[in-house]
Protein backbone atom coordinates (compact mmCIF):
# COMPACT_ATOMS: atom_id res chain seq x y z
CA UNK A 1 0.00 0.00 0.00
CA UNK A 2 1.30 3.33 -0.73
CA UNK A 3 1.41 6.14 1.50
CA UNK A 4 -1.18 7.81 -0.82
CA UNK A 5 -3.45 5.04 -0.36
CA UNK A 6 -3.26 4.99 3.69
CA UNK A 7 -3.92 8.24 3.82
CA UNK A 8 -6.83 7.77 1.65
CA UNK A 9 -7.58 4.64 3.67
CA UNK A 10 -7.19 6.46 7.05
CA UNK A 11 -9.26 9.69 5.71
CA UNK A 12 -12.35 7.30 5.11
CA UNK A 13 -12.03 4.78 8.24
CA UNK A 14 -12.55 7.25 10.52
CA UNK A 15 -15.85 8.70 9.27
CA UNK A 16 -18.48 5.51 9.93
CA UNK A 17 -17.42 6.49 13.95
CA UNK A 18 -18.20 10.08 13.47
CA UNK A 19 -21.52 9.37 11.02
CA UNK A 20 -22.59 7.14 14.05
CA UNK A 21 -21.44 9.81 17.31
CA UNK A 22 -23.23 12.71 15.38
CA UNK A 23 -26.38 11.17 13.41
CA UNK A 24 -26.88 8.13 15.39
CA UNK A 25 -26.10 9.27 19.08
CA UNK A 26 -28.15 7.34 21.20
CA UNK A 27 -28.24 4.11 18.81
CA UNK A 28 -27.17 1.05 20.75
CA UNK A 29 -24.89 -0.16 18.26
CA UNK A 30 -23.37 3.31 18.63
CA UNK A 31 -22.68 2.82 22.21
CA UNK A 32 -21.03 -0.60 22.01
CA UNK A 33 -18.84 0.56 19.14
CA UNK A 34 -17.44 3.64 20.34
CA UNK A 35 -16.88 1.64 23.90
CA UNK A 36 -14.20 0.22 21.63
CA UNK A 37 -10.35 1.12 21.53
CA UNK A 38 -10.11 -0.99 18.39
CA UNK A 39 -10.69 1.98 16.31
CA UNK A 40 -7.77 3.75 17.67
CA UNK A 41 -4.97 0.83 17.66
CA UNK A 42 -5.59 0.49 14.16
CA UNK A 43 -4.98 4.40 13.37
CA UNK A 44 -2.08 4.02 15.65
CA UNK A 45 -0.79 1.25 13.95
CA UNK A 46 -0.67 2.95 10.96
CA UNK A 47 0.69 6.12 12.08
CA UNK A 48 3.45 4.15 14.06
CA UNK A 49 4.07 2.62 10.39
CA UNK A 50 4.37 6.62 8.93
CA UNK A 51 6.26 7.43 11.88
CA UNK A 52 9.04 4.81 11.76
CA UNK A 53 9.32 5.51 7.53
CA UNK A 54 9.52 9.37 8.05
CA UNK A 55 12.29 9.54 10.64
CA UNK A 56 15.35 10.09 9.13
CA UNK A 57 18.69 11.11 11.88
CA UNK A 58 18.26 14.95 10.16
CA UNK A 59 14.85 14.87 10.98
CA UNK A 60 15.13 13.21 14.72
CA UNK A 61 17.67 15.68 15.18
CA UNK A 62 15.56 18.49 14.32
CA UNK A 63 12.13 17.31 15.93
CA UNK A 64 14.11 16.74 19.50
CA UNK A 65 14.69 20.66 19.62
CA UNK A 66 12.00 22.03 17.16
CA UNK A 67 11.91 24.63 15.25
CA UNK A 68 9.68 26.20 13.15
CA UNK A 69 11.47 26.39 9.94
CA UNK A 70 12.27 22.92 10.69
CA UNK A 71 8.94 21.64 11.17
CA UNK A 72 8.00 23.49 8.21
CA UNK A 73 10.69 21.23 6.13
CA UNK A 74 9.91 18.13 7.98
CA UNK A 75 6.24 18.30 6.56
CA UNK A 76 7.20 19.16 3.12
CA UNK A 77 7.60 15.34 2.77
CA UNK A 78 4.73 13.67 1.74
CA UNK A 79 5.73 10.48 4.19
CA UNK A 80 5.54 13.27 7.02
CA UNK A 81 2.87 15.08 5.83
CA UNK A 82 0.71 11.84 6.28
CA UNK A 83 1.92 10.94 9.75
CA UNK A 84 0.81 14.13 10.77
CA UNK A 85 -2.33 14.33 9.17
CA UNK A 86 -2.93 10.81 10.67
CA UNK A 87 -2.17 11.74 13.93
CA UNK A 88 -4.49 14.83 13.96
CA UNK A 89 -7.82 12.22 12.69
CA UNK A 90 -6.64 9.86 15.77
CA UNK A 91 -6.56 13.06 18.39
CA UNK A 92 -9.60 14.54 16.95
CA UNK A 93 -11.20 11.16 17.27
CA UNK A 94 -10.66 10.23 20.50
CA UNK A 95 -11.29 13.84 21.49
CA UNK A 96 -14.67 13.33 19.37
CA UNK A 97 -15.40 9.96 21.29
CA UNK A 98 -14.49 11.74 24.58
CA UNK A 99 -17.22 14.28 23.83
CA UNK A 100 -19.87 11.82 23.01
CA UNK A 101 -19.36 10.26 26.07
CA UNK A 102 -19.79 13.23 28.18
CA UNK A 103 -22.93 14.14 26.35
CA UNK A 104 -24.08 10.62 26.89
CA UNK A 105 -23.47 10.37 30.45
CA UNK A 106 -24.79 14.26 30.94
CA UNK A 107 -27.69 14.41 28.70
CA UNK A 108 -25.75 17.73 26.65
CA UNK A 109 -26.13 18.25 23.47
CA UNK A 110 -23.40 17.57 21.67
CA UNK A 111 -23.62 17.77 17.57
CA UNK A 112 -22.51 20.77 17.31
CA UNK A 113 -19.30 20.02 19.30
CA UNK A 114 -18.75 16.73 17.38
CA UNK A 115 -19.08 17.87 14.20
CA UNK A 116 -16.34 20.97 15.03
CA UNK A 117 -14.41 18.05 16.30
CA UNK A 118 -14.29 16.36 12.90
CA UNK A 119 -13.42 19.59 11.28
CA UNK A 120 -10.86 21.22 13.57
CA UNK A 121 -10.77 19.22 16.82
CA UNK A 122 -9.71 21.53 19.42
CA UNK A 123 -12.60 23.94 18.43
CA UNK A 124 -15.04 21.59 18.76
CA UNK A 125 -13.66 20.89 22.56
CA UNK A 126 -13.76 24.32 23.25
CA UNK A 127 -17.37 24.27 22.41
CA UNK A 128 -18.02 21.24 23.87
CA UNK A 129 -16.38 22.57 27.22
CA UNK A 130 -18.38 26.09 26.56
CA UNK A 131 -21.68 24.17 26.10
CA UNK A 132 -21.05 22.10 29.56
CA UNK A 133 -20.45 25.41 31.11
CA UNK A 134 -23.63 27.08 29.88
CA UNK A 135 -25.78 23.72 30.59
CA UNK A 136 -24.18 24.03 34.32
CA UNK A 137 -25.02 27.31 34.92
CA UNK A 138 -27.79 28.93 33.37
CA UNK A 139 -29.68 24.89 33.08
CA UNK A 140 -28.73 23.29 36.40
CA UNK A 141 -32.37 21.41 37.01
CA UNK A 142 -32.03 19.98 33.08
CA UNK A 143 -28.89 18.69 33.84
CA UNK A 144 -29.99 16.84 36.52
CA UNK A 145 -32.72 15.79 35.35
CA UNK A 146 -31.20 14.15 32.30
CA UNK A 147 -28.77 12.67 34.33
CA UNK A 148 -31.02 10.77 36.59
CA UNK A 149 -33.00 9.68 33.47
CA UNK A 150 -29.95 8.08 31.58
CA UNK A 151 -28.61 6.44 34.96
CA UNK A 152 -32.42 5.07 34.83
CA UNK A 153 -32.59 4.04 31.34
CA UNK A 154 -28.61 2.43 31.95
CA UNK A 155 -30.09 0.40 34.99
CA UNK A 156 -33.11 -1.18 33.45
CA UNK A 157 -31.03 -1.70 30.29
CA UNK A 158 -29.11 -3.72 31.96
CA UNK A 159 -31.17 -5.72 33.88
CA UNK A 160 -30.79 -4.27 37.35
Amino acid sequence: MTISQLFNVANLFVLPFWALMILLPNWKVTRRIMESYLPFVLLAGAYLYLFINSITPENAQALSNPQLADIARFFADETAAATGWIHFLVMDLFVGRWIYWEGQKTGIWTIHSLALSLFAGPLGLLSHILTDWIAKTFFPKFQQNETATLAEKAASSSGT
